[in-house]
């Protein structure tokens, strides 16, 4: 979840880059009224005595898609939203710098060592139901795919969830990835441009599942006293995402810039994150509500980014032609 969970309509706070002293580019949902972005934008403003501007895009795709079509005439001084599967595709474009700062503070299990990436949080895919309405809930991809339950997901060209059911879908099937995208598409309800309209559609009772993130329950633990909206754990394992920001390549706030990617693994940002973008911290010694203890436990599956620069416009190629059948 790589993603503020929004639960209402909201105004964006997206704001114009003309006098801002930083723009950050970032998807939709991490500014909305409930995600990250406003009390990040609080604090760092309290630290930097600066003007912070959020730009906004769908979803980390079109983030991707919106610098590609900018280039240097981009307004943007950071980008956050990306992550580990599109770091190579964004590296290889030319479109960021070296972050330069000292990411050793960062845990462990990341293993993490990128000097052009800043991971801010992380988590797994994973679909979510509605314990009320999925008595018995699916165990494994596969299980899924041949099922004949309500299905929204989001669009791999627009979307990182959906980039990340698109990796998903070939280290379960491999070349048979084709024939499987065909047999989800028959009880596939949409596809969506980004994360937050398909939730919106389950939570209105639209499918059976949706593609999201382990954490997603975590929020409705929390915030609403309610357990009924759960992950599905497969057997295959999940494919883990982390969420990364990075340096623009055009930027001329290259000091300040750097000085934002630092607050966003600090612990003062790190204890706003996991709460308002229900992902998990990337720091150590982050208190977690006891929410997060009953989520499930993903078997981690890894995506290797050069791969996925290699090979990601042939695997949408055979997403657009199989799921169109």
């Amino acid at each position: 979840m790589r993603r503020a969970l929004a639960f209402a309509t909201t105004a964006l706070l997206a704001t114009s880059a003309a006098a801002a002293d930083l723009t950050v580019y970032t998807y939709d949902s991490f500014v909305s009224e409930w995600g990250p972005g406003p009390k990040l934008e609080d604090a760092f403003e309290q630290r930097c005595d600066c003007d912070l501007a959020f730009e906004t895009a769908a979803d980390g795709v079109s983030i991707l898609n919106r610098l590609r079509m900018e280039g240097e005439t981009t307004d943007a001084d950071v980008v956050l939203g990306l992550d580990n599967a599109l770091m190579t595709v964004t590296r290889e474009a030319g479109l960021v710098a070296e972050h330069g700062i000292d990411l050793s503070g960062l845990d462990d299990t990341l293993a993490w060592s990128d000097d052009t990436f800043v991971p801010f949080d992380y988590g797994y895919f994973a679909f979510v139901y509605d314990s009320e309405r999925v008595a018995e809930p699916v165990t494994s991809l596969e299980a899924l795919v041949d099922s004949q339950a309500r299905v929204i997901y989001q669009d791999p060209r627009t979307s990182t969830p959906g980039q990340g059911l698109l990796l998903w879908m070939k280290r379960v099937y491999g070349d048979d990835a084709a024939d499987a995208w065909a047999r989800l598409a028959g009880h596939t309800v949409t596809v969506t441009s980004g994360w937050w309209e398909a939730y919106s559609l389950f939570l209105e009772g639209d499918a059976d599942y949706v593609l999201s993130y382990h954490t997603s329950p975590a929020y409705h633990r929390v915030t609403e006293d309610e357990d009924r909206y759960r992950a599905a754990r497969f057997t295959e394992g999940h494919v883990a995402q982390i969420e990364v920001a990075a340096l623009s390549a055009y930027t001329r706030n290259t000091a300040l810039g750097r000085d934002f990617l630092r607050f966003l693994v600090s612990p003062e940002a790190q204890r706003i994150i996991p709460v308002t973008n229900w992902m998990l911290p990337v720091i150590d010694g982050v208190d977690l509500p006891p929410a997060f203890d009953t989520l499930i436990e993903p078997e981690r599956l890894d995506v290797d980014p050069q791969t996925v620069a290699d090979r990601r416009r042939a695997w949408l190629r055979e997403w657009r032609r199989a799921a169109a059948r």
